[in-house]
């Protein structure tokens, strides 16, 4: 049951992070910092959450990056000079949406 309430929360933060950008393009997102605050603190919050899963969990849905995901996590929490905001408008542009279809298949089962 832990899993899929887990599940569900990164959902909903791709989700929120998906419908903040939509229509945006790089310099939309860069020059709204409130905008760019919220994307960092939902993607951190995926990070964080992927992390405690199951180990069984994660190795039956190796399609999903957990490692990178966590890792993600630790690049926005500990970079203290600063988040690599090309690095997360790409993640949001070109990842998010991929990942959250393969969330809400797993969500499904």
């Amino acid at each position: 049951m832990r899993n899929d309430v887990i599940i569900g929360k990164l959902i909903s933060y791709s989700e929120k992070v998906l419908s903040y950008c939509k229509g945006l393009n790089y310099d939309g997102f860069i020059g709204d910092s409130k905008l760019v605050e919220a994307c960092v603190f939902n993607l951190s919050q995926i990070g964080e959450l992927a992390n405690r899963l199951d180990s069984e969990f994660t190795e039956a849905h190796t399609d999903i990056p957990w490692k990178q995901l966590y890792g993600l996590r630790n690049r926005i929490v500990h970079d203290y000079d600063g988040v690599n905001l090309s690095l997360v408008w790409e993640i949001v542009n070109d990842d998010l949406y991929e990942l959250l279809i393969k969330l809400q298949s797993i969500k499904q089962l």
